[in-house]
């Protein structure tokens, strides 16, 4: 097998893996190689794949229960097989018409001339945007929506990226329902090279995930104080998940709110209400003077709960107006807002926050990774983020916030 893997050039993944989409029917890779047969001939002889299917430039394996589509590609072929198996759907046929009115056609196997039905030399994307007349597009922007006129006129975003990245301003510990402690969080955090960090563990009335009195908080606040003497180098927020109630009103009053760092609101209790009600609980709780973001607004669970019918027009324009940022919540059962709605959402001139929502410091990285690539697919610059900005810079905004209605 290691003789097969020198052969083999890189290995990227495609489909909607590589688009960062919310869900991913199988796991689809794209290995650049001078010789597919020998490759197919180690997989045939590898212990624990199983074959499900032999095409002549793939195979689709089954591995430790999980689905594998391995397509092939020459090196001289490999930007169009890049580009071609990534998709999506609806970004490939327009290129593919763009690239018929240049006498060109665009396939797996390659760009080939149609007068003279040679093949171009193409091994990158870069190359195959070139032949028609356009600059490279990011993955998660291929969706049929807009991006090649974008990119036709010179308007294609400058995506926000993960070095963009200055803190993360939604995460819990062992104080509600996270697994490891603060000092924990916050130390991978500046192993990541954070410059701020939050804490935000939930507020009471989430009982199952052990949300704090307003006399926990307290205790709490004393160890946060603790764990900045012992790990300098990075700023420590103290802060809240805070529950939007049944009734509209915040889950703790004022006075604790305005003790907070920064102040999260989530609706977690649908309470048997409908999408205007909801809308209502949110603008309640956005044109707050003390709330500072409002987490995982549709509050969906990815493959298994679709978020809440809200009226998203009215939300957007209530959070640009009162600079309330919206979160893209990295956690993967959440994904939310997600590209689409985050595109809009910034397009209302909200400010967003990318969040990794996590329960374990193994798992910051992760999800802020997530986090970022659904930002991405909502067409996010590093300008439209609040958590590229230094701290000084947050607190600024949040501090405007306080003063929205004067």
């Amino acid at each position: 097998m290691d003789a097969v893997c020198d052969r083999v050039t890189h290995v990227t993944p495609v489909g909607s893996l590589r688009r960062f989409d919310a869900t991913v029917g199988d796991i689809s890779l794209l290995a650049v190689t001078s010789s597919a047969t020998a490759l197919f001939d180690a997989l045939e002889a590898t212990s624990g794949l199983k074959i499900l299917r032999r095409d002549p430039t793939a195979r689709v394996v089954e591995f430790e229960r999980d689905r594998v589509t391995l397509h092939t590609t020459p090196p001289d072929a490999a930007g169009a097989a890049l580009l071609y198996h990534t998709g999506a759907r609806g970004h490939v046929v327009e290129l593919v018409r763009r690239a018929e009115a240049r006498r060109l056609q665009i396939g797996p196997d390659g760009v080939q001339a149609l007068h003279t039905h040679e093949f171009v030399h193409a091994q990158s994307e870069e190359q195959v945007y070139g032949l028609l007349g356009l600059p490279f597009i990011a993955p998660e922007l291929r969706e049929g929506q807009g991006e090649i006129e974008a990119a036709e006129a010179g308007a294609l975003p400058t995506l926000l990226e993960r070095r963009d990245i200055r803190g993360d301003l939604h995460m819990h510990s062992t104080w509600s329902d996270g697994r490891d402690d603060i000092e924990a969080m916050v130390k991978q955090s500046l192993a990541l090279g954070y410059e701020y960090v939050a804490i935000t563990d939930h507020s009471q009335s989430s009982g199952g995930a052990g949300g704090l009195t307003a006399a926990r908080l307290e205790r709490q606040r004393h160890e946060i104080d603790e764990v900045r003497r012992r790990v300098p180098g990075i700023e420590i927020l103290h802060g809240s998940e805070v529950d939007i109630l049944p009734d509209g009103s915040l889950d703790y009053p004022d006075a604790v709110l305005a003790e907070l760092d920064i102040v999260l609101a989530s609706l977690h209790d649908q309470a048997g209400q409908g999408g205007s009600r909801l809308t209502d609980r949110y603008l309640g709780a956005i044109q707050h003077p003390l709330v500072n973001v409002i987490t995982h607004p549709t509050n969906r669970l990815v493959g298994h709960r679709p978020g809440y019918d809200l009226d998203f027009s009215r939300l957007f324009e209530a959070a640009a107006e009162t600079g309330t940022v919206l979160e893209i919540d990295g956690a993967p059962a959440h994904l939310d807002m997600d590209g689409a709605l985050a595109r809009r959402a910034i397009e209302a001139g909200v400010m967003v926050a990318v969040d990794s929502d996590c329960h374990r410091a193994e798992w910051l990285d992760r999800q802020m990774t997530f986090g970022v690539a659904t930002a991405r697919r909502g067409w996010a610059e590093a300008r439209h983020v609040l958590n590229t900005r230094a701290l000084s810079e947050v607190r600024a905004i949040f501090e405007r916030k306080k003063k929205w209605r004067d």
